[in-house]
């Protein structure tokens, strides 16, 4: 994130033709890391409500094309062919006092994203099953440009103008106030040298006799 140097996602992704049984895909790449293993179910697993679409629900989907769908419960043990995605999703946030919270909530804002593509790349089978590897990368920069123009990607604009300063002040922003270079308090602030000290308490306290 290149406005937050000490925020970083990374994920790392392997395929295996199996029901996802590899527990050490990744035990070269994160041996050093604290770990916990996620399984994602694109049929059964619910997602946010604002998300969800009928069509794309792999209970309800049959692929014409393929005549894959629609995936009931226990469809990993029947279906063939079967293919599971690895991901190694590692999340960095230090600031202290905020990591924890803040990780752990990317964590499952990973995890929705994860789960709703890849319900989408199961519903959409009949719209990619026939495309050649230069179409997939032609779809892909396609989709990339468009995206780009929907949200918007502006360079940087710096203005710099020449103004001279005091030589007793440094360089600040026109909204800021010029800093002194200066060590010494400003006038207003110092304490008048004549000015008598104010004693908090008094020299001698008198306590009454108990004896009286």
């Amino acid at each position: 994130c290149s406005f937050l140097p000490k925020f970083s996602i990374h994920i790392e992704t392997k395929y295996e033709d199996n029901k996802g049984s590899n527990d050490s895909i990744f035990d070269k790449e994160a041996k050093d890391l604290e770990r916990e293993v996620c399984f994602i179910d694109i049929a059964s697993d619910e997602i946010p409500e604002r998300y969800y679409k009928e069509s794309e629900d792999p209970k309800y989907f049959k692929s014409q094309k393929t005549g894959r769908g629609q995936l009931k419960e226990g469809w990993r043990e029947t279906h063939q062919p079967i293919m599971c995605s690895y991901k190694l999703v590692t999340v960095k946030f230090e600031v202290w006092g905020l990591q924890t919270r803040v990780e752990q909530f990317v964590h499952k804002v990973v995890r929705d994203i994860l789960l709703i593509g890849h319900r989408q790349a199961f519903a959409w089978v009949d719209e990619w099953y026939d495309m050649t590897m230069d179409e997939v990368r032609e779809f892909e920069r396609a989709t990339q440009e468009a995206t780009n123009k929907k949200i918007g990607v502006f360079p940087p604009a710096i203005s710099i103008s020449n103004i001279s300063m005091p030589s007793s002040t440094r360089s600040a922003p026109s909204s800021a106030p010029s800093t002194p270079l200066s060590t010494d308090a400003p006038e207003f602030l110092t304490v008048p040298k004549d000015r008598p000290r104010k004693k908090s308490a008094p020299e001698t306290l008198t306590l009454p006799d108990p004896a009286k």
